[in-house]
This record gives structure tokens, sequence and C-alpha cells, in this order.
């Protein structure tokens, strides 16, 4: 039986998905400083319209003249993630409230948390001027607010069977979901530092199978803060790595995902085998097309819708196969395996973060 709240999360969730779609927008159309400042748009809370209205936007900022399409890219985005927050705002005092009659609770909380990290990483982002390292934990966290806004809604769903699945399948689903989501990082970081197209053809780049490429530079982390960034600073061999690895991931996690599906196939899971491999297929298309096509903008944007759902795609299996029964001998064989350093990890840092979140 559905909880109360369930339509106001799937309605978020389906919000927070256009916004990763107009935030992937925005970035790949180069209007990531369409508005200079934060939260408005030239000192107005819309694009500057009339002749007063760009007067003032060109007094205030001499050396940056308005482009109304990039503007109110820019804008559109930040309306509609301004929605959302007030949307998850809801859903936290709604989880408030009704806290007694078993509510999640925990998890609204840390929804309300990575929202207000992620209006300052918004923030930063333009301030700081398309920084890298900030446009990339702002990208990850707006896939972070729209997963946990799915898990939210899942919980609330009701829908919870209980069956058994060997461990291993679990074990595999949060190796596929892990390997997702470092997956989206890299190619965040491809998009943050304009490497998408620094390999061109396939399947050798730029006609070599091991190219002339920079990791030391394409990877470091400690870029000065100062410049525009807006068209990327580093090199072609830098840029060259950055791509180059994410090809190397992409076949990491197609690998991880299609062995998935033939487990979940085995385990006579057919359906959620069917769609893990129907988005894969998708998001492999969609990334070969970018290479072929030389990145048009509807196929980069779809090639971040894609991800994203892999992403939710394999949040839902690992939510249906955590309900499954263990064996409590398997269990033990498989905890007294792991380094005692991965389970001190475990104790003191991930274990109290998922406890919060199934709160």
């Amino acid at each position: 039986m559905r909880k109360p709240g369930f339509f106001l999360a799937l309605f978020a969730t389906c919000l927070a998905f256009v916004v990763v779609l107009l935030g992937a927008y925005t970035r790949l159309a180069h209007a990531g400083l369409g508005c200079p400042d934060w939260p408005g748009c030239y000192g107005f809370v819309h694009v500057p319209l009339t002749d007063e209205q760009l007067y003032q936007a060109a007094q205030r900022f001499p050396g940056m003249p308005v482009e109304a399409a990039k503007g109110w890219s820019e804008m559109i985005h930040r309306y509609c993630a301004g929605t959302l927050g007030l949307l998850i705002a809801m859903l936290a005092l709604q989880a408030i409230k009704r806290r007694s009659e078993h509510q999640p609770l925990g998890l609204p909380l840390l929804l309300l948390t990575v929202l207000s990290a992620q209006a300052l990483f918004g923030m930063w982002t333009v301030t700081l001027r398309l920084w890298p390292q900030v446009v990339t934990v702002h990208l990850l966290g707006g896939f972070t607010t729209l997963s946990l806004l799915f898990l939210l809604t899942l919980r609330l769903s009701g829908r919870i069977s209980t069956f058994y699945v060997p461990l291993r399948l679990c074990l595999l689903a949060r190796a596929a979901l892990v390997l997702v989501i470092a997956q989206i990082v890299l190619g965040g970081w491809v998009s943050s530092n304009y490497a998408s197209m620094a390999c061109l053809g396939l399947p050798t780049c730029n006609g070599a199978w091991w190219p002339s490429m920079d990791f030391s530079n394409g990877f470091h982390l400690s870029q000065h803060i100062g410049p525009n960034y807006l068209g990327g600073q580093l090199d072609n061999e830098a840029r060259t790595a950055i791509h180059f690895s994410h090809r190397l991931g992409a076949i990491a996690v197609s690998a991880a995902v299609l062995m998935l599906t033939w487990q979940l196939l085995h385990n006579g899971l057919g359906k959620m085998a069917s769609l893990l491999l129907v988005l894969l297929t998708l998001q492999v298309c969609l990334g070969l097309s970018n290479v072929v096509f030389l990145m048009p903008l509807r196929i980069a944007v779809a090639h971040n819708g894609g991800g994203a759902l892999l992403m939710l795609a394999l949040v839902l299996v690992n939510f249906r196969l955590r309900a499954m029964r263990r064996e409590i001998g398997e269990r033990t064989l498989y905890w007294t395996a792991i380094p005692v350093w991965s389970r001190t990890c475990w104790r003191h840092s991930l274990r109290p973060l998922l406890r919060l979140i199934r709160q």
C-alpha cells in the first residue's frame, strides 16, 4: 500500500530528471555563464529585456554582454531547481510531521542537506567561473539528488517483495552501481574540461589505439581558481587522457551490467534484466553517436539522460534485491573474507550513512 507523500516524491523525481537534463543542456550549450551572477541574472530575477535593463546590465558587468538565449537557458534551469527545492522541503516537513507513522525520515532530511550543498555549488559554479572541480561536483550532486528522490519514491510505494537470491547477485548489482557512478563522474570531468571532442574516430582515438596522452595534467585536481574556464584550459593531450579514460570506463560498465543482466536472467528476474539491457544499449548507442556525429547537442543531452536512467535502473535493482532472504552461513563467510580495514570503514562510515537513509 502506498504511503503518504508517494505522488509528491514521484513528481519531485520527475522534476529532478528534468533539472539534470536542463543542467546538461546549459553546460553543453556553453551557457554556464549566461548569467554572470547568482541567483539573479545581471541583477534581475530574469534575463534583461528592455533597453533600460540592458543598459543597467552593461553598467554592472561591462565585460560580459547579455546573450539572451544563454541567459534564459541558465535561468530556466535555476527556476526548475528552485521549484525542486521547495518540493524537497515539503517532503522533509511531511516526514517530520508523520515520523510516528513509520514514514522514512532520514532520507528526506538527507535530501534537504544535499539540496543545500547543491545550492552552494550552483553559486560557486558561476562565481568561480566554471572551475572544473566545482562543475563536476555540482553535476554529481544533481545525480545524487535524483537517485535519492527515486529511492524515497520506491520506499513510499509500499511495494516490497521478499524473495531469495544469491548473495553474489547482490554484490554484483552494487558493484555495477558503483561503476556507473564512477562513469558519471568521469563524464562530468569530460564535460567540465571540454574534452568531448578530444578523441576523434572509432574504435581508435585520433587514429591510434593508444594516443599520446597526459594523465597527470588531465586529472590534476588543483587547477587554479581565477581564470575563466569556459572552453577549458587544458592542452589537447590532457583532454585526450580524460576522454580516453571515459571510453575505458564505458567498457568496464558495459561488462559489469551485461554480467549482472545475465545473472538476473539466471535467477528468474527477466523484467529487471530486460530493463538494464535496453538502457545499456541505448546509452552505448548514444555515446557512439556523439563520436560519429561530432557531439550534436540533442544527442549529447540525451546521453546525459541515458546515464541518469541507467543509474536509476540500478538503484531499482539494488532496492529490490535488498529484500532477499540471506543465508546466515553465506553472509558470515562473506563478512570474514573482507579485510579488517574494509570492515572498519564499513562500521564507522558507510553503515551509519545507510542507516540514516533507511530511517
